[in-house]
């Protein structure tokens, strides 16, 4: 370390004097831009815990909020593996920006290891409440589709979350993954008298998807599933005209 380190000149220190000017969002965007450039060339970590900064404040026009979004998010992949700590970090900190934490991740690691750490993240949100539900939606969303065995239960308290957006995703991650565990949660929200329409049909959807059988609510399921769907003789909720599994 030089002298320019202990002044504040260069390396950390200065990396975090520039974050006044990154999340400046008026005035005269040059300034801005330089300081993102400026932390583009620091080979610190603090360097890119201020450029994830970036994420979290819009400007205007929306064309230079883009752009300049788009250079920080480049300027962090560029770092490889060494920016990982600091976006899974970026990630736990801020309800905000989420999305752009995740593209990340999904740049810097392999699939099974994005997973490990949205998994994680999941988790601890399943342990609190936020009014706030993107973050758990971009979460549930990127993991919907993913094969993967930690999925499911990590998914399924989500079901009980107080946002109906948060529990129609938690319906549809898990309708594919058909997690017998989920069975009786999924027609317990379903027929619960306060669940509302839009959850009741992802309800719907996701039991239909996953093949489970209904036994001990099918009369409570029979009035609530309107066409395609329907109950056949065993017990299981179909959608018409779907393929037989198996």
């Amino acid at each position: 370390m030089g002298i320019l380190d202990f002044l504040g000149g260069s390396g950390p220190a200065k990396a975090l004097k520039l974050k006044a000017k990154v999340m400046q969002k008026y005035g005269d965007p040059v300034s801005r831009q330089k300081a993102i450039q400026q932390l583009g060339e620091l080979q610190f970590p603090e360097a890119v815990t201020v450029l994830l900064s970036r994420f979290t404040i819009t400007v205007e026009p929306q064309t230079t909020d883009a752009d300049e979004k788009e250079q920080a998010f480049e300027l962090v992949r560029s770092r490889g593996a060494a920016a990982v700590p600091s976006v899974t970090d970026f990630l736990a900190r801020t309800d905000l920006a989420s999305s752009w934490a995740v593209r990340l991740l999904t740049e810097l690691l392999p699939e099974p290891e994005v997973v490990a750490v949205l998994v994680a993240q999941l988790h601890t949100l399943a342990q609190g409440y936020t009014r706030n539900p993107e973050k758990r939606l971009v979460l549930l969303n990127w993991l919907f589709g993913k094969d993967d065995p930690r999925i499911a239960p990590t998914v399924l308290p989500f079901l009980e979350d107080m946002a109906d957006d948060v529990r129609i995703a938690a319906l549809r991650t898990l309708g594919p993954l058909k997690h017998p565990p989920a069975r009786e949660p999924m027609l317990q929200l379903l027929t619960a008298p306060e669940t509302g329409r839009r959850v009741q049909v992802a309800a719907i959807e996701a039991l239909a998807e996953s093949g489970f059988g209904v036994q001990g609510f099918r009369e409570k399921v029979e009035a609530l599933a309107a066409e395609p769907f329907f109950v056949d003789k065993s017990g299981v909720l179909k959608r018409r005209g779907a393929p037989d599994a198996g």
